[in-house]
């Protein structure tokens, strides 16, 4: 059973209509990040993004919800995470993000109703308003925690929208698929690797090979031995004339 609850008030508002939520949009700054700006001489250097959010977003999209990114910046880091990840749809450095984001959902043939949105700042509010889900996290601006059906628990770049895309699997059922999924793979690769080594692994007495000081054709050792000033593994066997 897994160890994640969420209120059962959230999880009904996070499910949408008919068969859930089908597009979730999310913001970089101070979402995918903490939201602090490394900027040199040369512009914007780099970002931090969290690995539970990278995976979160992987694993919403295996649960059937595309992952969008809508972001007012632009920057080499954001497009080389967003690639990293596979996201396909995102747009960059878009100051009025309503018209960009509405053409998007369009584009995907989906309706603000289907449609879950994470953000931070006042440019994010338009899309909080149509949405049938909004998430925020504890960092963002009073006016996005006011707005908001859930603020995260954890800070943005730190996990926050891991726990979105969590909160959202939850609430279309299909959370637990994936964690048991996880688990399954991990058993099954497991099982695996011990048979594929039962099936490989002969006594070393029965192995033949070449010995490495003479050439000669000789039985392997099981164990290092020593042999002529040097150590010999198994690996690197010798014969009985060395």
């Amino acid at each position: 059973m897994p160890a994640l609850l969420f209120p059962p008030e959230v999880l009904l508002k996070a499910q949408g209509r008919g068969l859930g939520l089908k597009v979730a949009i999310f913001d970089v700054d101070g979402v995918l990040t903490d939201g602090r700006l490394y900027i040199g001489e040369q512009g914007e250097s780099f970002k931090a993004f969290h690995v539970l959010d990278g995976h979160g977003l992987k694993l919403l999209a295996q649960g059937g919800i595309t992952p969008v990114i809508v972001t007012g910046r632009d920057s080499p880091a954001v497009r080389r995470r967003v690639d990293d990840l596979g996201i396909a749809h995102a747009l960059f450095g878009v100051q009025d993000k309503l018209p960009a984001a509405t053409k998007l959902l369009q584009a995907l043939a989906v309706h603000w109703a289907d449609a879950a949105v994470m953000g931070d700042d006042w440019p994010d509010l338009p899309l909080f308003q149509r949405a049938a889900f909004a998430c925020a996290p504890p960092n963002a601006h009073a006016e996005l925690r006011a707005a908001a059906h859930h603020v995260t628990a954890a800070r943005g770049g730190e996990g926050a929208v891991r726990e979105c895309c969590d909160l959202l699997l939850m609430a279309t059922g299909r959370y637990a698929a994936l964690l048991q999924g996880h688990l399954t793979t991990l058993d099954s690769h497991r099982a695996g690797h011990r048979a594929r080594w039962r099936s490989t692994s002969t006594p070393s007495s029965s192995r033949s090979t070449r010995c490495r000081r003479r050439g000669r054709r000789t039985r392997r050792r099981g164990r290092a031995s020593r042999c002529g000033g040097g150590w010999a593994s198994c690996c690197r066997p010798t014969c009985r004339w060395c």
